[in-house]
């Protein structure tokens, strides 16, 4: 009788043995089970299984809404309250909810889904969502993550989707202590041809590395460091071109008035700090009656700031300029008392402090191209000063009133003579100087405070661009604004802030002891005085 029982048993076993085992592949029953670390192991065996329901199965582990039935049986409960089986999708009407307990989690088992999840959206349908997956496990450097990688570069077609994996396999391999020295060699050669920060970083931090692969990262963060430096480069190039074109739209109109009528016009720097008032207004109105139109306010500010500085401009020159030609301390004089009024009048308005002026979505954000940061406030303020340099150019050079200022600046008596009205071309040329101000108080608002002082913080450079330039010419004015705008930016991180301002005025200064007319001199009234 024990040896037919013991037989029996010892059949009993045999029969089980086979099934435990088969069960143990299933990555189900990691899950199912009560220990997190079996979770977490059928959590990664699930998404390396290449089954169609992983994705739906870890996300309901992760919401909450997977439950266990005590026969180890898996459930994923409805939007609707009902149950579904998990391994089929099927619906399971006969499932009462009182027969199951929600699966269980922790924080391994949590990094477990993330880690899961990521690896999955791999094999998404659009080629975005791979690319962000393939940079997600980048970062992460999950040596788990590689035989999902392979599968999905076996299927990749979108290039770019495609490198952004190689970088993460890459990645994973070099933190894997299982990788080859081939394997890692190779590694290296991707993070070089990435060469960004994360792939200097991640060469820097690895140690213990095989003495090849060590000469290989050592080569290769060298010589990122020195694509670094040409990159940094090319930003301060770019941070300098941004400035200069802050620095042309400033001081346009300040070129303008100077060159033609030789007025110190202190108050020029006010002129910008209308426009930005004038854009303020703009957004206040449209957002009190249209808030819909906000992405259109600095198009429909633009030309209102013209306007607005043009004609306070006008009423400036032929109020009380036009009693001062010919007496430039007087004018100087007169000029920046009538700045302080300004200011004053602006901060009884408005109130000292600084008035938040928005930014369209339009311009909000940035882009990289390489390792620029290229904003795009700056990016459209540097093509809007060069709309605005083209525009001056062809009002002077095509437009009646442009032959007329041309005219008085060269030679102001004999376009007398000729029946032009001087004074009047004073006053339409101070008007669109100031007019140009005003523009410019438009972009400056995007990346300045607007504030009554807002334009002291110009006038001086304005000044300096205009003269190291040339008096009266747009492109030396162009030039000149350029280059003082690269020069401060290249400074700065030597010398700082305010003795790179220092420098840069050492060196004008030297400069005009040997060229008194600045880059581009013109003939004009204040050339000849």
């Amino acid at each position: 009788m024990k040896t037919l029982l013991a037989l029996l048993f010892a059949c009993c076993v045999g029969l089980a043995a086979p099934a435990r085992a088969e069960t143990g592949t299933d990555p189900l029953t990691g899950l199912s089970s009560g220990n997190f670390e079996q979770i977490a192991h059928g959590i990664d065996a699930l998404a390396l299984s290449g089954d169609p329901r992983a994705a739906a199965i870890i996300g309901a582990l992760q919401a909450g809404r997977l439950f266990v039935r005590p026969d180890h049986a898996l459930f994923i409960k409805t939007d609707e309250g009902g149950f579904a089986d998990a391994a089929t999708g099927q619906a399971a009407p006969d499932v009462m909810a009182s027969a199951l307990k929600p699966v269980r989690v922790n924080n391994a088992v949590r990094r477990a889904i993330d880690a899961a999840l990521g690896s999955l959206r791999l094999f998404a349908a659009d080629a975005a969502t791979r690319k962000t997956a393939a940079e997600a496990v980048f970062t992460s450097r999950d040596p788990a993550a590689i035989p999902a990688l392979d599968r999905a570069l076996a299927k990749e077609s979108d290039p770019q989707a495609r490198r952004v994996m190689q970088q993460a396999r890459a990645a994973a391999l070099l933190s894997s202590s299982d990788a080859s020295e081939a394997d890692r060699l190779d590694a290296v050669a991707v993070m070089r041809d990435r060469g960004d920060i994360e792939a200097r970083s991640l060469l820097e931090s690895l140690s213990g590395q095989p003495p090849k692969v060590a000469a290989a990262i050592a080569t290769a963060v060298a010589s990122l460091n020195r694509i670094e430096q040409l990159w940094t480069l090319l930003q301060s190039a770019y941070y300098g071109l941004s400035l200069g074109s802050v620095l042309l739209l400033a001081a346009t109109g300040l070129a303008i008035t100077f060159g033609v009528m030789g007025v110190i016009n202190m108050a020029h720097g006010e002129m910008v700090m209308l426009g930005a008032y004038v854009t303020f207004m703009v957004q206040e109105v449209i957002r009190a009656h249209a808030p819909g139109l906000f992405g259109l306010s600095l198009p429909i500010a633009i030309p209102l700031a013209f306007l607005v500085s043009g004609g306070i401009g006008m009423a400036i020159e032929r109020g009380l300029i036009r009693f001062l030609y010919g007496r430039p301390l007087e004018t100087l004089l007169a000029t920046w008392g009538l700045s302080l009024m300004l200011q004053q009048a602006v901060r009884s308005i408005f109130g000292a402090n600084n008035r938040e002026v928005g930014t369209p979505a339009w311009m909000s954000g940035a882009t990289t191209l390489g390792g620029l940061n290229l904003t795009y406030n700056r990016l459209y303020i540097i093509l809007f000063a060069i709309a605005v340099l083209f525009a001056l150019m062809a009002v002077l050079r095509y437009t009646p009133i442009g032959l007329q200022m041309r005219a008085v600046t060269q030679n102001r008596r004999m376009a007398a003579a000729m029946g032009i009205r001087t004074p009047w071309v004073d006053a339409l040329t101070f008007g669109l100087g100031s007019g140009v101000a005003g523009m410019a108080g438009v972009a400056l608002s995007q990346i300045d405070n607007v504030s009554p002082n807002l334009g002291q913080g110009y006038i001086i450079d304005s000044f300096m661009v205009v003269v190291f330039g040339g008096v009266g010419n747009l492109w030396g004015t162009a030039v000149a604004a350029i280059t003082l705008g690269i020069v401060n930016k290249f400074l700065e991180p030597v010398a700082g802030a305010v003795l790179g301002k220092i420098v840069v005025l050492v060196l004008l200064i030297l400069f005009i002891q040997r060229r008194p007319r600045g880059l581009f001199p013109l003939k004009g009234r204040a050339v000849e005085a």
